[in-house]
């Protein structure tokens, strides 16, 4: 498994260096270029967050031997990726900035500390979504599971039933075979 989780290190490894590049772009472009660039860079930090997920189920089967190192790489992978995610809020901020002196001319300056107030609820509740959509996962699928097992126990109990009736119907047959053999000996 932790060769999985060191699979997971590398994609990880990738994705951040495409990113973090990414993002030093942003405030460079202009236009078309720069909302695709900010759109792709959004969909690859999903991308990771994903791949965080993935990792930390991998952490969770390993042998508790090696779980806490492991964790402790999951622990620092986690702070790079809230680095990362700060980074990119920072460049989408100069970004919406740059549009709006376009738009507003350099007047509207003093509302950027709500507009990243803005921002940074948006993104707790973005999380809280992706939480939620998690959390609702697993239920389904731990629903799934449990309906696996009462089929399986169902299946477990009529087997019994049946293996119990052909023990009484054993029984019943060795008591009858039992008279007749006594029988048989007093004749």
């Amino acid at each position: 498994m932790s060769s999985d989780f060191e699979a997971y290190e590398q994609d990880f490894g990738t994705l951040t260096a495409e990113i973090t590049n990414k993002i030093g772009r942003i405030p460079k472009l202009g236009g078309e270029e720069k909302t695709q660039l900010v759109l792709n860079v959004d969909k690859q930090l999903e991308e990771v967050r994903e791949l965080m997920e993935q990792m930390d189920l991998e952490v969770r089967e390993l042998p508790i031997q090696s779980r806490a190192m492991y964790q402790s790489r999951l622990k620092s992978y986690k702070g790079e990726m809230d680095k990362l995610e700060k980074d990119f809020k920072r460049s989408r901020i100069a970004y919406s900035d740059e549009v709006r002196n376009e738009l507003l001319g350099e007047d509207a300056g003093s509302s950027e500390s709500q507009r990243a107030h803005l921002l940074d609820n948006t993104e707790k509740l973005e999380r809280s979504s992706r939480r939620l959509d998690a959390g609702y996962q697993i239920a389904v699928e731990t629903e799934q599971v449990g309906q696996e097992i009462l089929a399986n126990l169902h299946t477990d109990r009529e087997k019994i039933q049946r293996s119990r009736d052909r023990l009484r119907e054993t029984d019943a047959n060795l008591g009858k075979s039992s008279r007749i053999l006594t029988g048989m000996l007093r004749r």
